[in-house]
């Protein structure tokens, strides 16, 4: 059976103390081109994910809502979106150099008097119980030190009938498909991405980092696993990238 630390498992190159280190040298390094990347990238999906992902958090006008690793704040400014750019958005990250980008996006749009951006670990979030309708953790899921830690802490933020929600990459199985996805992230993203950057390795850990990481059904067993219900997941994209929902009890 998988655990939630045996699950964040990945291999670490020499001269990082953890996982936590590397993943943040990385985000630091490509912050400043990460928006353009993903959606270039993406083919321009990642809006579709991001506004699918947050239309599964029930998310009410008003409400208060948690972006857990939120990197750059596009997660985030959805949420405040579907709250009808009314209550209170958190968008929480380890890295300075997101967040940074962060600000730049949100003080760029019409819901910037509503997002506060705190600087944070997912696995330690500094939020009192119960205290958010909804959490959500986009393409993060697969960079924290501990998946289970991670899920257990958003469902302990949020409030009893609030949703946890996850959007990550996954493990597409149609047949052709598959094959020619994994050759293009394996093969080719790592070229675009260090041709977008001007440096090798940051975009060569992202296929690394989905080998290593569950398959989305065990993804929704970790959810069952801390506590959370109603647990569902929905592949998108021919299942390259996938949402799970869950429910506070």
């Amino acid at each position: 059976m998988l655990t939630g630390r045996e699950a964040a498992v990945t291999r670490i190159p020499e001269g990082y103390n953890s996982k936590e280190d590397y993943v943040h040298h990385i985000f630091s390094n490509i912050a400043h081109r990460y928006d353009l990347l993903n959606t270039t990238l993406s083919f321009n999906r990642d809006k579709y994910w991001r506004k699918f992902a947050v239309s599964r958090c029930s998310m009410k006008p008003g409400g208060k809502g948690l972006d857990v690793c939120c990197g750059t704040g596009m997660l985030a400014l959805e949420l405040a979106r579907a709250a009808g750019g009314r209550g209170e958005v958190v968008g929480l990250d380890f890295c300075e150099n997101m967040l940074a980008k962060a600000v730049e996006n949100i003080n760029r749009s019409p819901f910037k008097g509503m997002i506060r951006l705190v600087h944070g670990r997912a696995t330690d979030l500094p939020f009192p119980d119960g205290y958010f309708d909804c959490a959500t953790i986009g393409f993060a899921l697969r960079n924290v030190p501990d998946i289970g830690k991670t899920i257990r802490e958003m469902a302990r933020v949020v409030r009893p009938g609030g949703k946890v929600v996850s959007l990550e990459l996954s493990k597409p199985s149609l047949p052709v498909f598959k094959q020619a996805y994994y050759l293009y992230f394996n093969r080719i993203v790592p070229i675009l991405g260090r041709m977008g950057i001007g440096i090798s390795g940051p975009y060569s850990y992202l296929p690394d980092s989905l080998k290593d990481f569950p398959h989305q059904s065990e993804i929704k067993d970790l959810f069952l696993r801390e506590g959370l219900y109603d647990v569902i997941y929905h592949e998108l994209t021919g299942g390259i990238v996938t949402v799970h929902e869950g429910t506070v009890r």
